[in-house]
C-alpha cells in the first residue's frame, strides 16, 4: 500500500505540474514576503495595501535583473561573430596537433557546420514545439503567481485556523509553537539562502573585475545562483567565463586564474559563508541536494530543478519537528563533526561498558 501511494503521489505531481508550480512558487515567495507584509502592517498599511507593496517591490525587482543581465546578454550577442572566428582557430591548431601527433585526418568545419545544420533542421519542429510550450508555461506561472501570494497573505489567519481543525484542543499551543517554529527557521533559510547569493555574487564581481574579464558581473551573478547547486553548479558557473577569457586572451594562466576565483569563492561560500548565514539547523548534506535535483529535474523539468532545494530544506524542517520523522530529517542534514566518534558512542552504550565489539557481545549476554 505505500509503494501504490507513492506511486500515486509522483503520478498526481507529474500530471499536475501546471497546478502546482504555481501554487508552490508562490508559497515559498509568501513565507518570503510575510515578515516584510507584517512590518507593512504595523506602520498602519491596511492589509491588502501591505499585500500590494510587497508583490510591487517584487517586481521592481525581477525588472531590474531582468534589464541587467538584458543589457549583458546583448552585449555578448554582438561579441558572438568574434568568438566563433577565434573558436574556428583553436580548433584549426588542435586538429593540427592531433594529425602531428596521432595521424588523424583533419575534419573540415564546413562539413561540421552542414552536419549540425541538418540536425537543427531535423529537429527545429521539435524544438519550437518546446519553446513554444515553455513560453506558455512561463506566462501562465507568472500570472498566476502574484494572485496566489496575494491569498496566502491575506487568507494566513484562516489558514492557520484551518490546520487547528486537523489538532485537538489540549494539543493546539503545542502545534502553535511547532508551526511558528517551521514558519521562523523556513524565512530564515530562503533569507539566507538570497544573502548567500548576493555575497558570491559580489566576490565573484570582485574577482572577475579585478582579472578584467568581459561581462564580469553577468558571469558573476550566474555563477552565484549556481553555486546553490553543491560541487556541480561551481563546475559549470566557471567554464563559460574561463572558455570566454582563453578565447579573447589566448592565455591559458588567465582562464585558470578565472578558474580559480570561483574556486576560491565557492570554498568561503561552503565553510565560512553558508554556515554562518544560514546556520546548520536546515543545512542539507550536498548527496541529498543532488538527489533532489535530479529528481527535481525529473518530475518537473527546470522549474523543479529551482523548486528542489528549497523544497526539500522545508520537508527537513518539517521532518526534525515531527518526532517520527526526525531521522529522515537528520539523513537529509549535513554530516556532523565526529559521526563516527558518536555512532561508535550510541552502539557502545553507557559510558563506563566496554566498547566495540566487545561491548556488543556484553550487551548481547546482558552484562554489565
Amino acid at each position: 500500500m505505500i509503494l501504490l501511494g507513492l506511486v500515486l503521489l509522483v503520478y498526481s505531481l507529474r500530471v499536475l505540474d501546471g497546478v502546482l508550480l504555481p501554487i508552490l512558487f508562490s508559497v515559498l515567495l509568501s513565507l518570503l514576503l510575510l515578515p516584510l507584509c507584517r512590518r507593512f502592517e504595523s506602520w498602519g498599511l491596511p492589509r491588502i495595501l501591505a499585500i500590494i507593496s510587497c508583490i510591487l517591490l517584487i517586481f521592481l525587482l525581477l525588472a531590474g535583473l531582468v534589464y541587467l543581465f538584458g543589457s549583458q546578454i546583448v552585449q555578448f550577442r554582438e561579441e558572438l561573430p568574434k568568438l566563433q572566428e577565434k573558436l574556428a582557430e583553436y580548433f584549426d591548431q588542435v586538429q593540427q596537433f592531433l594529425s602531428r601527433k596521432f595521424n588523424m585526418e583533419p575534419v573540415s568545419k564546413d562539413q561540421l557546420i552542414d552536419q549540425s545544420l541538418d540536425s537543427v533542421r531535423k529537429k527545429a519542429g521539435g524544438y519550437l514545439g518546446t519553446t513554444i510550450n515553455t513560453t506558455t508555461g512561463v506566462l501562465s506561472v507568472l500570472a498566476l503567481v502574484p494572485i496566489y501570494i496575494f491569498c496566502f497573505l491575506y487568507y494566513r489567519d484562516h489558514l492557520r485556523q484551518f490546520l487547528f481543525r486537523f489538532v485537538s484542543p489540549d494539543k493546539r499551543k503545542e502545534a502553535l509553537n511547532t508551526l511558528d517554529g517551521v514558519q521562523t527557521v523556513v524565512q530564515a533559510y530562503i533569507t539566507g539562502l538570497l544573502t548567500v547569493i548576493v555575497i558570491v555574487a559580489v566576490l565573484n564581481a570582485i574577482g572577475l573585475l579585478i582579472l578584467g574579464v568581459k561581462y564580469a558581473i553577468f558571469f558573476a551573478v550566474f555563477a552565484s545562483i549556481l553555486a546553490v547547486i553543491p560541487y556541480i553548479g561551481i563546475a559549470i558557473g566557471a567554464t563559460l567565463p574561463a572558455l570566454i577569457t582563453l578565447v579573447e586572451t589566448g592565455s591559458v594562466a588567465r582562464a585558470l586564474a578565472v578558474v580559480g576565483v570561483f574556486m576560491v569563492v565557492q570554498f568561503l561560500e561552503g565553510n565560512f559563508i553558508t554556515p554562518t548565514i544560514t546556520g546548520s539547523k536546515v543545512s542539507i548534506n550536498p548527496m541529498a541536494a543532488i538527489i533532489a535535483l535530479i529528481l527535481g529535474g525529473e518530475l518537473w523539468g527546470t522549474p523543479g530543478m529551482i523548486l528542489s532545494i528549497p523544497l526539500i530544506a522545508v520537508l527537513k524542517v518539517i521532518m526534525d519537528a515531527y518526532k517520527p520523522l526526525e531521522p529522515f530529517g537528520f539523513l537529509l542534514g549535513d554530516v556532523a563533526n565526529g559521526d563516527d566518534t558518536q555512532t561508535q558512542g550510541a552502539l557502545d552504550g553507557e559510558p563506563g561498558r566496554p566498547k566495540g565489539f566487545r561491548g556488543f557481545w556484553h550487551k548481547l549476554l546482558g552484562k554489565s
